[in-house]
């Protein structure tokens, strides 16, 4: 240990005296803070001062050394302390390092685990099997009715007496007429000539099932093969059979599926629902199949079809019209064939597409600008004209009288006949439309039209006035409120009336046409009000002349 102090001399040393010859040995005296060697001799005194020094210094010095242990203890807690202090540092640090090592390791795994759910996620998309691509002939075309449009009137949509398809296969309340089936089954079997070509149909059944499946917007995968093959061709031959005792009834008169109405009308407004079809094509290739060649010698399966759904079907058509015969072999199932039955020839060729927005005015309110609405015979329900004559149009008088309705602005509408059933065929058409062909709405656009011309009870009874319109209903007020209700949920982007509309709200917002129009609403309604009019005009005028010339007599 080192000193500052000056006073003390590193190699100073000190031997104690034994006790016998302490008076005989030299010992070291301090001088101003030395340690000098002290003279001989100077008496009892100073030999007990030099050893009361001696002890002193022996005192000091083993204080010294114990100061000098008790720093070195203390150097050594210090180091302890750092070297303690630097461990615990070291095993903060390797505890962080650690924890950074999990951290990262949990973040990867992390990072792993969301790539393979992602991964899992694709792999599940991609092993979901294909579809098998549909032949010919098979296409997605029997759908369930959107929920929108069943909320609306669910009853439309659903079998009140059989089911056809798997849609509606075992629903309850329904399961009565599998009975039905089973027995026209075995009528059906009898009448074969060939027993054979049912179980050739049976194998067509079989080898088509995916593309019959692929007919249907739900696969039904709940159903097996087996079952699904055997429901199809159930219901397919109780149509065959059923279609083939419609064409002789007479022959059928034990039979109450024919011959009682209320059951036979059930069963008709059932096969016509969007969601109880079977594919057309199917019910084609049983009937060239296996119906025997007597039967099918003059007709093929799209005339019977059309034959059975004639009652609901606006207006007459010949099944010899080679155009109408091509257009319904077009026909994907019986909805589809009504559909076909209601739209008119050449109408994309007539008809203008447009997607801007137009509205048009109630009835009433075109009759009072000087429209008038007629019905026309021997016309598709869709083909609607406007009809308007540039002269004397405008001429109040003219369009009274029955000779003169050729020079007024005219609205032809072919007749709709409306009854219980008609709603309900007008209901699945739209929801086929919306579902099959939303870019060729047509029997949206015309119930929106009929729509628009109808708001309130006296514009149905307006139509019904002008027989555009003939109705079964209880009153004009349940016309207007079935018409009205038709197109709720209904979405229609374009409109093939387009021009139509323009042209008769052009008519309606022309002032001069407006004001004429009034006149001839008010003065001019009939033959009787017209006579009265023409009457009062002449005596005004005889009446104005008359003063003219009595005062024109005074003055002169």
């Amino acid at each position: 240990m080192e000193f500052d102090n000056p006073s003390y001399v590193e190699d100073a040393s000190l031997t104690v005296p034994e006790e016998n010859n302490i008076s005989n040995q030299t010992l070291p005296i301090s001088v101003n803070g030395r340690i000098e060697p002290h003279h001989q001799g100077g008496g009892e005194s100073s030999v007990k001062d030099q050893i009361k020094f001696g002890n002193n210094v022996f005192e000091a010095k083993k204080m010294m050394e114990e100061e000098l242990v008790e720093v070195k203890d203390g150097d050594t807690k210090i180091n302890q302390y750092y070297l303690r202090n630097i461990r615990l540092e070291d095993e903060v640090l390797q505890g962080l390092h650690t924890m950074r090592q999990e951290f990262d390791s949990s973040m990867v795994i992390a990072s792993q685990n969301k790539r393979n759910r992602k991964r899992d996620l694709i792999d599940r998309i991609i092993d979901i099997p294909e579809e098998i691509e549909p032949e010919l002939g098979f296409e997605c075309c029997i759908y369930k009715v959107p929920t929108s449009l069943l909320n609306v009137q669910e009853e439309a949509y659903t079998p009140l007496l059989i089911s056809i398809g798997p849609i509606h296969h075992n629903k309850k309340g329904l399961n009565e007429m599998q009975e039905q089936k089973r027995k026209y089954f075995r009528f059906f079997w009898n009448r074969l000539e060939n027993k054979l070509d049912l179980e050739n149909y049976i194998g067509f059944l079989e080898q088509h099932e995916q593309n019959i499946r692929a007919c249907y917007q739900k696969k039904f995968s709940d159903i097996s093969k087996e079952e699904f093959v055997e429901m199809m061709l159930l219901d397919a031959v109780f149509i065959m059979e059923l279609f083939l005792r419609e064409e002789k009834r007479l022959e059928h008169k034990k039979d109450y599926l024919v011959t009682q109405r209320c059951v036979s009308k059930s069963i008709q407004r059932d096969l016509m629902l969007l969601e109880n079809q079977l594919p057309i094509v199917m019910l084609e290739k049983l009937y060239d199949r296996v119906v025997p060649k007597n039967v099918k010698k003059h007709k093929k399966f799209i005339h019977l079809a059309h034959e059975y759904f004639r009652f609901y079907y606006p207006h007459q058509h010949s099944s010899e019209n080679k155009f109408e015969l091509r257009k319904w072999e077009k026909s994907l199932h019986f909805t589809d064939l009504t559909r076909n039955v209601y739209l008119p020839k050449k109408l994309r060729s007539q008809m203008k597409y447009s997607q801007q927005e137009c509205v048009l005015r109630t009835a009433t309110k075109l009759n009072e600008a000087g429209i008038s609405f007629e019905k026309v015979h021997d016309r598709c329900l869709l083909d609607v004209k406007f009809e308007k004559k540039r002269f004397f149009s405008w001429f109040p008088c003219f369009g009274c009288l029955p000779c003169c309705k050729l020079f007024k602005a005219r609205f032809q509408i072919p007749e709709l006949r409306v009854d219980h059933t008609t709603e309900c065929v007008l209901r699945n058409l739209i929801a086929f439309e919306q579902c099959h062909y939303p870019e060729e709405p047509y029997i949206c656009n015309y119930v929106s039209l009929i729509d628009s011309l109808i708001h309130t009870k006296d514009d149905a009874e307006f139509l019904v006035e002008k027989e555009a319109i003939v109705h079964g209903l209880g009153s004009d007020q349940e016309l207007a409120n079935l018409v009205n209700g038709l197109c709720k949920n209904v979405v229609i982007n374009s409109t093939c009336y387009h021009q139509i509309m323009e042209d008769v709200n052009g008519h309606y917002n022309n002032n001069w046409k407006w004001a004429m129009g009034t006149l001839r609403w008010v003065y001019f309604r009939d033959p009787w009000r017209s006579s009265s009019t023409i009457v009062g005009i002449a005596i005004l005028v005889f009446t104005v002349f008359n003063f003219y010339r009595v005062t024109d007599i005074i003055f002169s």
